[in-house]
């Protein structure tokens, strides 16, 4: 079974890959990035246990995202009674949500994208 459209476009945005658009056209698309080709050839072809796998992996980061989101709710807050924040909640949540992206790329095979930091994505002109 192949990905939803809006699957597809989670996978690109948790490896840090740029928005799609409608396809091929224009100057902005796969064609100038070889690891972006890469990765469109390997989603259009994984296998029905490896889409399982990315899938699993696709649940796993909203929970993540959802939580660096939720950590807001309590940013104004240092210290309340017994409680104490942990100041560095936002950051921790966010470097863990970070290396479950890197997994994903690693589990695809390409490397990191220019929206995910370190990626090394070059531009091929």
């Amino acid at each position: 079974m192949a990905f939803l459209d809006s699957e597809l476009t989670d996978l690109r945005r948790h490896m840090g890959y740029p928005a799609y658009g409608l396809g091929n056209g224009g100057f902005s698309n796969w064609r100038f990035y070889q690891a972006y080709g890469l990765l469109e050839y390997r989603m259009q072809r994984l296998s029905g246990s490896e889409e399982t796998i990315a899938r699993t992996y696709l649940a796993t980061l909203a929970t993540l995202e959802a939580a660096i989101t939720n950590a807001s709710a309590t940013l104004d807050t240092d210290t309340a009674a017994a409680w104490v924040r942990n100041a560095r909640e936002v950051a921790d949540r966010t470097r863990l949500f970070d290396d479950w992206r890197r997994r994903l790329c690693g589990f695809f095979g390409v490397p990191a994208g220019p929206a995910l930091g370190d990626g090394g994505t070059r531009l091929v002109v």
